[in-house]
């Protein structure tokens, strides 16, 4: 079920990403009206999307470089977000001395970081919703199989 609340989310920061950004800014920021936004954060926002669904929908067999960069991203995000919180604000915004963060921008950077890496861990989890039934099937083949087979014998 997360997953595909996630796929979805994914989805909608593709089509849609001026809402999700707004909304960010309104939590993080006390003067969101007044800061001057760079063409790159709707790029951003968007690729964000793509490697959310990238890695949700194909699970294992995604790249395990981009699945490593997110866990690296949202680890650090987690354990240091000041430096990542600062990088983002030069790469999004064009004026970042204006910008006013709000006192919960770190807590904030943190679940960010739980959200990466949980993209992360569900793209590497076996219980792939899609694999799941056909694995079970192949298991059942294979033991039919197996049970018509006379066991050999060693010397």
């Amino acid at each position: 079920m997360l997953r595909k609340l996630l796929i979805g989310f994914g989805i909608v920061e593709i089509l849609k990403p001026e809402p999700i950004i707004g909304l960010c800014e309104r939590i993080g920021l006390r003067n969101p009206g007044e800061t001057e936004r760079r063409p790159l954060a709707l790029t951003g926002a968007r690729l964000e999307g793509l490697v959310f669904v990238w890695l949700l929908v194909r699970g294992r067999q995604g790249s395990t470089l981009v699945s490593a960069l997110l866990g690296i991203a949202g680890l650090t995000l987690v354990l240091v977000p000041r430096p990542i919180i600062e990088l983002s604000q030069h790469l999004v915004y064009a004026d970042t001395d204006r910008l006013e963060l709000q006192p919960w921008v770190v807590p904030a950077a943190r679940l960010l970081g739980v959200l990466y890496l949980t993209v992360t861990l569900l793209s590497r989890s076996t219980g792939d919703e899609s694999a799941g039934d056909g694995g079970a099937a192949e298991s059942a083949d294979d033991s039919a199989q197996s049970s018509s087979r006379l066991p050999l014998r060693s010397r």
